[in-house]
């Protein structure tokens, strides 16, 4: 039997395992991915996800900054508080089976322009269908979307919680000046770790963590629910 090149190996491996996916090349040695390639695989990774807790943090320019707090399972069901970094308003979400549970307190509601009657603090959760919710009423869709936009560039490796990571970034096509870099593992799945986003009205750090954890989102006690029976 002639004796196979070690060349002749080489290639004979890179057709077994898929040139297309190892990125072989004729001297046996595997490409890097692009920083599209990578952003691309990241997205896929989190699109995969059944759970995942989303923290952000929000520095507005001239203006007063929040912070939100979301566990979901990025369909219908989640659990979400946001809350402004000074005054106090702070709005409680839980989302589940088509059905809100809504919990503002009384900083929130007067930041929102709505006139109390009474003096004492908002304890009880107001239950409402999720479909009369709508764009700009400040709650949660429990969705995310996780897509690819722009052109992304390869920046320095970085440390996220521990995990290494890798930077990539990608500038804002709708604002002037605005960019997102992506800090994407490079160990275990390539889920996307934080994201920070900064243009000239505000930046943003939003960090996700717990993937496909189990989630735990219960509705409150009856006791503590107000049914408005879809009256708003």
């Amino acid at each position: 039997m002639p004796k196979r090149s070690t060349a002749g190996t080489a290639v004979l491996a890179c057709l077994i395992m898929g040139a297309a996916v190892t990125g072989c090349t004729g001297s046996g040695t595997s490409e890097e991915p692009s920083a599209d390639q990578l952003l691309d695989d990241a997205n896929e990774a989190m699109s995969g996800l059944k759970s995942v807790t989303i923290d952000t943090v929000i520095q507005m320019t001239g203006g007063d900054d929040w912070s939100g707090h979301l566990v979901t399972d990025l369909k219908g069901t989640c659990a979400y508080t946001t809350a402004a970094a000074t005054g106090g308003a702070r709005l409680e979400q839980l989302r589940i089976g088509g059905t809100d549970y809504v919990r503002p307190n009384r900083a929130y509601l007067k930041a929102s322009g709505l006139k109390m009657t009474s003096t004492d603090e908002q304890k009880r959760w107001i239950k409402t269908p999720a479909a009369e919710s709508k764009p700009g009423d400040g709650l949660s869709r429990c969705t995310h979307e996780f897509t690819s936009f722009g052109e992304a560039t390869k920046g320095e490796a970085s440390e996220i919680d521990g995990t290494p990571a890798v930077a990539l970034k990608v500038a804002d096509e709708k604002s002037e000046g605005g960019s997102y870099v992506f800090h994407v593992a490079t160990e275990g799945k390539p889920y996307i770790l934080e994201v920070v986003y900064k243009d000239a009205e505000f930046d943003s750090v939003t960090s996700f963590s717990a993937f496909d954890e189990p989630l735990d989102v219960r509705p409150p006690d009856e006791s503590e629910v107000v049914d408005t029976g879809g009256t708003g």
